[in-house]
């Protein structure tokens, strides 16, 4: 991964009327980094994407990708990145191949891509069929190959893998990793922590338009997790050993070299837990 910034985003302001979406954010993208927004509802994550996009002119702050303004140089911008969002928008009465195909046209790519894109995300076999008859993990992999026709050095994915199967779900992330192994930067937002946790090299958590966390997932699990064990006794008995405690470490050690244990289970990072400790504001 590369220290060089791809995106930039300095004091970002989004306003709609009165309310503020997103409120003086900062973040830096770096080459080859997959990068996770997460946050609730109203967080701000999704109004960020749509500056980055060119849905939505900032109120104030700037932007830049590869070093271009996205307000003041938005022609260059937009050749720059893919986006893959949450909602199809596909021609269902045109196959795969002839969906890509439009598109390879607005691009002016080589009709090779076409083949290579659709290898890519396993819809080879689906190529000539219409979208009408896709599944909805076919639909959101020909929203990736979509996407990435024209090899974007900038990618972003709204939600990429909400409520796919787990194969594909497999096969997107895999590709994304793929993708910034290659050099890309990726911008995902998502609910899954799971998903983060696996896929993305850093997090930024939104709430109320502001950053609360960013770090790697491995930090954030570092700062934000209960260090406790949930144990059950043979014989019956329950307790709840804190880690960060070593007389509870001591007892617990014990338990175990003595055979004692029936069941150990440590608390895993909670999404809702952590945003109620960083904002006092439920995850909902």
């Amino acid at each position: 991964m590369s220290s060089e910034p791809i995106i930039h985003i300095k004091d970002l302001l989004v306003r709609y009327g009165d309310f503020t979406a997103v409120d003086g954010l900062d973040l830096e993208l770096r080459r080859g980094e997959l990068f996770g927004l997460l946050g609730p509802n109203g967080a701000g994550k999704s109004s960020t994407l749509r500056v980055l996009i060119g849905q939505r002119r900032p109120t104030g702050g700037q932007v830049q990708v590869l070093g271009l303004d996205v307000v003041r140089q938005w022609s260059e911008v937009k050749t720059r990145f893919g986006y893959v969002p949450d909602r199809e928008n596909h021609f269902e009465e045109f196959t795969g191949r002839r969906n890509l195909d439009i598109f390879a046209g607005l691009y002016n790519v080589p009709r090779r891509r076409i083949d290579e894109c659709l290898e890519r995300v396993e819809l080879t076999d689906a190529a000539d069929v219409v979208v009408r008859g896709y599944s909805l993990g076919m639909r959101r992999k020909l929203l990736l190959a979509r996407a990435l026709l024209h090899e974007p050095p900038v990618l972003y994915l709204d939600e990429p893998t909400a409520n796919l199967d787990i194969h594909s779900a497999a096969v997107v992330r895999r590709i994304l990793r793929e993708l910034v192994a290659e050099g890309g930067t990726v911008l995902l937002t998502t609910h899954n922590m799971q998903e983060v946790e696996e896929v993305c090299d850093r997090v930024a958590i939104l709430c109320r338009g502001k950053l609360v966390a960013l770090g790697t997932p491995l930090a954030l699990r570092q700062m934000h997790a209960e260090r406790l064990v949930d144990v059950i006794l043979s014989d019956g008995g329950r307790h709840v050993f804190d880690l960060d405690r070593e007389e509870q470490r001591s007892v617990l050690a014990r338990h175990v070299a003595d055979g004692a244990v029936a069941s150990l289970q440590t608390r895993e990072f909670n999404f809702h837990e952590a945003f109620l400790k960083l904002t006092g504001t439920e995850f909902k």
